[in-house]
C-alpha cells in the first residue's frame, strides 16, 4: 500500500514538473514586439510670401516689383505758415527738411508711389543744392521755378525735370488752387506729373547701376540702438517753424509737429509720421547779399540717426555730387535703419547747439518758454 501510494507521488510530481517545464518554453517563444522610432518628418521648403514683389530702395519694405524698378519723384513743397496744410506728403517715403534763404526751411517729398494722389503741394521753386539729393535717389525732380543758382544745374542733361516755368509741359504737369493765394496755390496731379514725364521723354525704370541709398535692416530685425541716449521728444533746432517730433511706443512712429501745432497732411487729415530720422549737418555759406545759401551736400561730417525712442551720433560721407551720402556708426561701420519712413533734416553745421532731445513735450515747451 505504502509502495503504491510513493508511486502516485512521484507520478504527480513528474507531471507537476513537466507542466511547469512546458509553460516555461511557451513563454519563452512569445515573439518580441520591438517598439517603432517616430518617423521623421521631411523639413518643408520655405514658402515664398514675396511672390511678384522686390524690396523698396526707399523704405526697405517690400512692395510691387515694378514699382520698385520705377524711378521715384522727388518734388519741391513750401513749409511756411502760409502754405498749409500740405497734401500728399503723408504718401512720401522719405522727407528732406533744408534751410532757405531767411531762416525757413523747405520740404522736398521723395515717393516711390504717388500714383493715387490728385493734389500734391503746394510745390515751391528750386534751390541748387536740392537737386544733389534728388539725385542720390535717381529721381525725377518736379519744382515750381527756381534760384539763378539752380539754372546751369537744371539744364543739365543728365537732370530730369518738371518746372511749373517749362512751357512745354508747366500747364500739364501743375495747376493753382484759386482758394490759395499765391505763391503757395501751385499744385501737381498724379495724372499730370505721369504725363509731364511721357512728354519729355524721361528714364521711368531706375538706373541699371542704381545700388540704393540705405541699409536696411532685415524682415522682423528691429534696430534698437540700445547703447543709445533717449530720444522721446526730438528738436531738430530750426527757428521760424520750430518743429519737433514725439516718439509712439505702441507703434514706433515719430510724430511730426511745427508751428505750434500737428503737421497735416490736407488731403487726409493724416499727421505725419516716420520711423527714421536722420539729421545731416552741412557745411554752408551765403552766396550773395541777399542770402542765399550754398548748402554742402559733399562736405561730409557729424550727425545724429534716431529711430525707437532712442538716438546715436553718426557721421556721414558722399563720394561726389551725384552719389549717395553714407552715415556711419562711431566704431565706423555703415549704419543699418529701420525699414519704413525717414525724415532727413539737413542743419547747417555752426547750429548744431540748437539740436536737442527731451523726455516729454512739457520739458520742451518749457526749455522753450524760457529762450
Amino acid at each position: 500500500m505504502k509502495k503504491r501510494m510513493l508511486c502516485l507521488l512521484l507520478a504527480t510530481c513528474v507531471a507537476a514538473t513537466t507542466v511547469a517545464g512546458c509553460g516555461k518554453k511557451e513563454e519563452e517563444k512569445k515573439p518580441v514586439v520591438e517598439k517603432e522610432e517616430p518617423k521623421e518628418e521631411p523639413e518643408e521648403e520655405p514658402v515664398d510670401t514675396h511672390e511678384g514683389q522686390a524690396k523698396s530702395y526707399l523704405t526697405g519694405q517690400w512692395i510691387d516689383e515694378e514699382l520698385a524698378k520705377k524711378r521715384p519723384l522727388a518734388i519741391m513743397i513750401g513749409n511756411t505758415s502760409d502754405a498749409l496744410p500740405q497734401f500728399g506728403t503723408s504718401s512720401a517715403d522719405i522727407i528732406y527738411e533744408v534751410p532757405v534763404e531767411g531762416a525757413y526751411t523747405r520740404m522736398m517729398a521723395i515717393f516711390q508711389d504717388y500714383s493715387a494722389l490728385d493734389k500734391i503741394g503746394s510745390v515751391r521753386s528750386c534751390r541748387h543744392y536740392f537737386l544733389y539729393f534728388a539725385k542720390e535717389f535717381d529721381a525725377i525732380y518736379a519744382h515750381y521755378g527756381q534760384s539763378i543758382y539752380a539754372e546751369p544745374l537744371l539744364e543739365q542733361e543728365d537732370v530730369n525735370n518738371l518746372s511749373g516755368l517749362d512751357g512745354s509741359v508747366g500747364s500739364t504737369v501743375f495747376y493753382r488752387d484759386t482758394n490759395r493765394k499765391a505763391p503757395h496755390n501751385a499744385f501737381a496731379s498724379a495724372e499730370g506729373i505721369n504725363a509731364g514725364i511721357e512728354k519729355k521723354g524721361y528714364r521711368t525704370e531706375l538706373s541699371s547701376d542704381y545700388q540704393g541709398h540705405y541699409q536696411f535692416a532685415e524682415d522682423e530685425q528691429e534696430v534698437n540702438l540700445t547703447n543709445g541716449e533717449d530720444a522721446l521728444v526730438v528738436s531738430p533746432g530750426y527757428v521760424v517753424n520750430k518743429p519737433w517730433f514725439v516718439y509712439n511706443a505702441e507703434d514706433g512712429l515719430y510724430y511730426r509737429y511745427e508751428f505750434k501745432d500737428k503737421q497735416i497732411d490736407g488731403a487726409n487729415d493724416q499727421q505725419l509720421a516716420v520711423k527714421n530720422i536722420l539729421v545731416q549737418y552741412c557745411d554752408w555759406s551765403y552766396k550773395d547779399e541777399n542770402g542765399y545759401l550754398d548748402i554742402n551736400t559733399t562736405s561730409g561730417g557729424e550727425g545724429v540717426y534716431i529711430t525707437n525712442g532712442k538716438m546715436e551720433k553718426v557721421t556721414w560721407t558722399k563720394a561726389n555730387e551725384n552719389s549717395p551720402a553714407r552715415y556711419f556708426d562711431e566704431s565706423g561701420n555703415e549704419i543699418t535703419i529701420n525699414q519704413g519712413k525717414t525724415w532727413v533734416c539737413v542743419v547747417q553745421n555752426s547750429y548744431k547747439d540748437r539740436f536737442h532731445v527731451y523726455q516729454t513735450e512739457a520739458e520742451l515747451q518749457e526749455a522753450r518758454a524760457a529762450e
